[in-house]
């Protein structure tokens, strides 16, 4: 029998979703491309589908194939060129009281908790903050990819989770949440920063932040870290701040 690694990408079908109600742009359908099975997908085929712009929902691997929109744009940042802006050197510097730790996929009653005012603070118009613990689990704690939890705690408070992928050439930022009753914080800033630096250590020079929507006022914070790629026609290309 072989190896996952070793089964081709051409092992996979792609097939298309009916539409549905697009999260982020009023009155527009969106339709997704779905790679299947998805237990097939292993990190080395995750780490190539990404590249062609897909991302996962738990074990679920897609990309947007909308009949009339092209939006969604998946954007990466290009971790060696990355130069932190004034704004952004200040959230470094406010944040670095917290304590990092990283683990594999786990579930706690405390992130879940976490994860359900997040959502209610944070996404309440987004269809996620009614997610029971099964659907919760679903989104974030499966993976058959090379998966990880970061906690960030606060003298031992629980502040931020994050769940990211390891792919070959970079990091994959799947979602972040995090303590919405905190004044002042800018836990989402620090978190991408963070990652940044831990592609640095882990000499990757990419950090995949899935999809921008220029029209999106939830996506905006992502053209503040350049130079951003964009995958755009089949080709990475730079997208000005």
């Amino acid at each position: 029998m072989a190896l996952l690694r070793d089964i081709p990408l051409s092992a996979l079908q792609f097939y298309l979703t009916a539409p549905y109600q697009c999260s982020y742009l009023a009155d527009h359908e969106a339709r997704s491309q779905v790679a299947a099975p998805s237990f097939l997908i292993s990190t080395e085929i995750y780490s190539e589908l990404v590249r062609q712009g897909f991302r996962r929902s738990g074990t679920f691997t897609y990309r947007p194939r909308c009949d009339i929109c092209t939006e969604c744009v998946p954007v990466r940042v290009e971790v060696n060129a990355f130069s932190p802006s004034r704004t952004q050197r200040r959230v470094w510097k406010k944040h670095q009281s917290l304590d990092v730790s990283v683990h594999p996929l786990a579930d706690k009653q405390e992130y879940f908790k976490l994860y359900q005012r997040y959502q209610n603070a944070r996404h309440l118009d987004g269809g996620m903050s009614n997610d029971n613990h099964d659907q919760y689990q679903k989104f974030l704690l499966q993976s058959h990819v090379d998966s990880m939890l970061v906690e960030f705690r606060e003298k031992g408070t629980l502040r931020m989770v994050s769940i990211i992928d390891a792919l070959d050439d970079g990091l994959s930022s799947v979602y972040t949440f995090f303590d919405p009753e905190v004044p002042q914080a800018s836990y989402g800033t620090y978190n991408v920063l963070w990652q940044i630096e831990l592609c640095r250590q882990l000499q990757h020079p990419y950090l995949y932040l899935g999809y921008w929507i220029k029209e999106s006022r939830k996506m905006t914070y992502k053209s503040n870290f350049q130079p951003l790629q964009g995958h755009i026609q089949g080709v990475w290309q730079s997208l000005s701040a």
